[in-house]
């Protein structure tokens, strides 16, 4: 298991993460373009994997690396946020948030950064 005591995708959540895969925002399905199919460094991610009790945006389990969206409904929910990181930190998971409109503007930036991290996270340097 990737977790270290956090439940992964819940029966309980699973309407809940289907619906925010159907309904994803216009950033989120541009980063999942660029993301899917192991198109970002070979690396493969989820999209809106549950754990414990949240819904991670990504995830790729080979990382333990959770990419988040932040747009303006997150502007007042910096404790959650703080909660939720703090948690997914515990369960040995990193995570990097990137705003809406920086996605938009240049997901190929995003998507290189993420990529970036994932090397980092391994060890590997670019030569």
């Amino acid at each position: 298991m990737h977790y270290n005591t956090a439940k992964a995708n819940s029966i309980e959540q699973k309407e809940t993460r289907k619906q925010l895969r159907n309904n994803a925002t216009s950033s989120e399905a541009l980063l999942w373009k660029a993301l899917r199919g192991r198109n970002a460094g070979g690396y493969k991610f989820r999209r809106q994997q549950g754990i414990g009790s949240y819904i991670l945006d990504f995830y790729c389990p080979e990382l333990r690396l959770c990419i988040e969206l932040d747009g303006s409904s997150h502007d007042h929910k910096y404790e959650y946020d703080e909660r939720r990181t703090a948690f997914l930190n515990e369960q040995g998971i990193k995570v990097v948030r990137f705003h809406n409109e920086v996605v938009l503007a240049n997901v190929d930036a995003v998507a290189r950064e993420i990529v970036r991290i994932g090397r980092e996270i391994q060890g590997k340097t670019d030569t």
